[in-house]
């Protein structure tokens, strides 16, 4: 019974978890909740992709509505994939929080943050999972709203100005959502994804399909924060909690291209999308600019989560990057970066978390020597920066490995150039970090600290393990992105 309800679980859990913790409104209590529903998250969502690996796509019906007339929730390859890094990133962060929450956020705030991580939680998952158009924007809302407010808790006064950036642009985001899905509705009758896939075949050629495909577009491309929608991004790292930069850094943009993969080639097609309209063209030439003027603004920055921060703008380049190639390798690479990207920077800005805990600051010229004093914290920012690199044997080497295979396999060799062109500009940010960490006698201030406590690391180099451990064997993790690519050309729904 319940291995039938799975699907439901993984989203009814956090929800009701984040109303007990708004409810008892206790630190104390809101931890131990909020850490046992990650961890049960996890289980959820590994065994859903081992149902779908073995079995082929699940069906959920809630409220014993048949689809397509009732809300379906509707497990695959694509979105099991996205399942589990979701939940892991959570599992992992949760031992992670404790310390770091306690550090920079009143006591009386606390449990707040509990509460809206746990909504966030809901609302990722929710978008996974969910197999209707609509649902998918109400769950988006839900993680955007308690996005909002995490970022607000952040003890930086510019916290609430980047929360009130953010609201603004992703209030677009989600109108222009909205009213694509409004525009497809009108046009099918229908809000369930498969019916919709169906049905849209016959009214493609209208106006009205193309206006809709603009508006997700655009819409969704807030979300992810795709160059150059990204001006809400970088403000709402830097200055949220340390807690709330790596869960959203991690998995927030990811669920967003996942929605971006859905629409393009599993609603409208890849036919419709790319024969069609020019959008392959558009797609690469604004990732490319993203892996450039990104990349080049990151290493300007004299604040360490800024410049991961313009980092991870750079690295969603690559993502969409591989969507524009649209061919197996390249999209399999998007799709395994989404998990790769995920543990390499929630590694960096949990090892940023861990020195901000001990310090109490994040600019550089006041980190000058801190890798003396924090080694292991300091070591896993290396490891982690090399895999953002993409140097072989970590992650970050397999993505872009599948990308240039793309884009060679599409006749743009020129873009299998500027992959590794646009990694020698990591080189020059992520250099910056650690010279100044390494090679500069500690200022006054880090001379008495001392290393981060067990709390912080292991969970750091939990991530910066698998950043090397998937690294120097790809097969899960680039086997099931493969399949997933593979349904997604064939547009299987």
């Amino acid at each position: 019974m319940i291995l039938d309800n799975l699907p439901a679980l993984q989203v009814v859990i956090p929800l009701v978890g984040a109303t007990i913790c708004a409810l008892i409104d206790r630190r104390r209590v809101a931890w131990p909740i909020a850490l046992a529903i990650s961890l049960v998250g996890i289980v959820i969502s590994v065994a859903l992709l081992a149902q779908v690996l073995a079995g082929g796509p699940i069906s959920y019906a809630m409220g014993g509505w048949a689809p397509p007339y009732g809300i379906e929730y509707r497990v695959d390859v694509v979105n099991a994939y996205i399942l589990v890094l979701v939940s892991v990133i959570g599992a992992v962060i949760m031992p992670y929080a404790p310390r770091s929450v306690a550090a920079e956020l009143a006591e009386n705030k606390q449990a707040w943050f509990y509460t809206m991580y746990l909504l966030n939680l809901t609302g990722l998952l929710g978008m996974a999972i969910t197999g209707d158009a609509f649902n998918a924007f109400v769950f988006l809302e839900i993680s955007s709203l308690s996005s909002y407010v995490m970022i607000a808790l952040g003890r930086d006064r510019r916290a609430l100005l980047a929360a009130y950036q953010y609201l603004i642009l992703g209030t677009i985001g989600a109108t222009f959502y909205v009213i694509g899905v409004g525009l497809l509705y009108a046009m099918t009758g229908t809000l369930n994804f498969v019916d919709m896939a169906e049905r849209i075949v016959d009214v493609e050629s209208s106006r009205s399909v193309l206006a809709a495909l603009a508006f997700l577009t655009v819409g969704i491309s807030l979300k992810l924060a795709l160059f150059p929608l990204h001006v809400w991004l970088p403000n709402a790292y830097a200055y949220a909690p340390s807690v709330a930069t790596v869960f959203l850094a991690s998995t927030a943009t990811k669920v967003a291209v996942y929605l971006f993969l859905r629409f393009f080639f599993s609603i409208f097609g890849a036919r419709f999308v790319y024969a069609d309209l020019p959008l392959t063209e558009i797609l690469l030439v604004l990732s490319v600019a993203a892996m450039f003027i990104a990349s080049i603004i990151a290493i300007f920055q004299d604040d360490v989560k800024r410049m991961l921060a313009y980092s991870s703008v750079a690295q969603i380049g690559y993502m969409t990057l591989g969507i524009g190639i649209a061919n197996l390798n390249g999209l399999t690479g998007t799709i395994v970066h989404l998990f790769n990207h995920a543990v390499t920077k929630g590694a960096l800005f949990m090892a940023v978390g861990a020195v901000v805990m001990r310090v109490g600051r994040h600019d550089l010229e006041g980190l000058a020597g801190i890798g003396r004093r924090m080694p292991v914290t300091m070591a896993g920012f290396v490891i982690a920066g090399l895999s953002l690199i993409g140097v072989p044997g970590t992650v970050g080497f397999v993505s872009k490995w599948y990308l240039a295979a793309g884009a060679f396999e599409s006749g743009a060799w020129l873009l299998s150039f500027l992959i590794m062109a646009s990694s020698f500009l990591a080189v020059v940010y992520v250099g910056r970090v650690v010279e100044i960490a390494w090679f500069r006698e500690p200022t006054q201030a880090v001379a008495s600290v001392e290393e981060a406590p067990l709390s912080l690391i292991i969970p750091t180099w939990v991530l910066v393990a698998a950043s090397v451990v998937f690294g120097l064997d790809a097969a899960f993790t680039a086997g099931v992105a493969e399949r997933a690519a593979e349904a997604l050309l064939a547009g299987i729904l």
